[in-house]
């Protein structure tokens, strides 16, 4: 299994082939993906590129940290594991009538 890297600050437009295309430069791309917005569809300007080998992760790292595309700074680093998340949105604590 390859390395994952996350890619912050990417261009509102840029696409995934052309976020595989930059790294593909530094090595073999396993997967690129770019982070939508559920209800809109729009970029967040963030997403994550897999290599297939940390070797070759740690090559992009180096080169395209801090570099510009579209006039953006990227960020990219090692991505680290999702958080698991709290369940639901309740309002618990909420509530009572009147006295």
């Amino acid at each position: 299994m390859g390395a994952k890297i996350y890619v912050g600050g990417l261009p509102y437009g840029t696409t995934e082939q052309q976020l595989s295309d930059l790294f593909a430069a530094h090595g073999a791309v396993a997967s690129a993906r770019i982070i939508t917005d559920k209800f809109t569809g729009q970029s967040r300007g963030f997403g994550f590129v897999e290599m297939s080998s940390d070797g070759e992760a740690q090559t992009a790292i180096t080169a395209l940290n801090g570099t510009q595309l579209g006039g953006r700074t990227l960020t990219v680093n090692e991505a680290r594991p999702q958080e698991p998340r709290s369940g639901g949105g309740g309002r618990g604590g909420f509530g009572g009538g009147r006295g």
